[in-house]
Parts: C-alpha cells; structure tokens; sequence
C-alpha cells in the first residue's frame, strides 16, 4: 500500500487461481449475467484449449480478475468481423476472452490493467487483439475499450460470444 489503497498486481493465472477464479466468476454471473450460460465445469471452461495465456489480477492477496488470450477459432465473430473490415486474414487476431473483474473491486482500474496485459502479449505475438461484447454487458462496455483493442463486434443476445467470452 502506498496512499491506503491497496496495491493490484497483475500475473499470469497458474492451476493453484482456479478455485478462487471461479469464486470471482459466480460473483460477477450472479450481479452481470456473465457468462450469459453458467457453464458446467466452470473451471475447465477458463482453460479452454485454445488459450494462449491468461492472467489474474490480485488485490489484497486475493484474486479480483481475469482474462484471457485465446486463439480464434470457426465460430468467434470479432476476428470475423475484424477481417471483413481490414481485409486481413482472422488467423492474425488473438480473441481477448474471459474478462470479468469481482463487482466488489470495481472502479481501480482492475479490468483496464488485465486488458493492457492481454494486447501486450497479443502484440508480442505480432496478432491483432480483437473481442466481442454482449450489448446487454454494461459493465464490459463502460470500459474504454478503444485505448486497448477494438469492439470489433457487438451480441444482441445469446450468440457464442454471449457464452464463449
């Protein structure tokens, strides 16, 4: 602590996070609705197996964060997106997932930290960081996402960026 505010640090997510990561998550599903679908094996869906790497964000010794780099895949919609407005193949993004900050560690800049994580490393794979947002996440929108990586698409409801990220 410098000024009484407690100090946020930022660092990559290893097996021994995923119990209090899932704790974090049913804290942000049961106040934002995210994800929109509770997953089953809610461990396994933040390690799904096109991860480049992920990162949880610690305050006070306790996890308050995470997020993700995944590679895109088939059905991913933002570096779809991404690819019809550039013209540049989607297999040059890196799909910037799982984000979700505890409602109680809002308003510290927590989420913009983990995203400013995430597009280094996507820009040290030399890919284009891109995500999707629900429309309903008023949370994920507030964010100023355009300093960090481009919205590149935006779910009315339920599509699989509803589920997936």
């Amino acid at each position: 602590m410098t000024d009484g505010t407690p100090v946020c640090r930022v660092r990559r997510r290893d097996a021994a996070d995923l119990d209090e990561c899932v704790e974090v998550l049913a804290e942000v599903h049961a106040g934002d609705g995210y994800p929109t679908n509770w997953p089953d094996r809610p461990g396994e869906w933040l390690t799904q197996p096109s991860l480049y790497a992920s990162w949880v964000a610690e305050r006070n010794g306790h996890v308050v964060g995470h997020i993700g780099l995944s590679r895109s895949g088939a059905g991913d919609a933002a570096p779809a997106a991404w690819s019809r407005r550039t013209g540049a193949s989607a297999e040059d993004t890196a799909v910037i997932s799982r984000l979700f900050v505890s409602p109680s560690a809002r308003g510290h800049g927590i989420g913009a930290l983990l995203m400013a994580r995430a597009v280094r490393d996507a820009r040290e794979r030399a890919l284009h960081p891109v995500l999707d947002v629900l429309a309903s996440d008023t949370s994920a929108a507030a964010l100023p996402w355009h300093r960090r990586a481009p919205v590149v698409s935006r779910c009315s409801s339920g599509g699989r960026s509803g589920g997936k990220h």
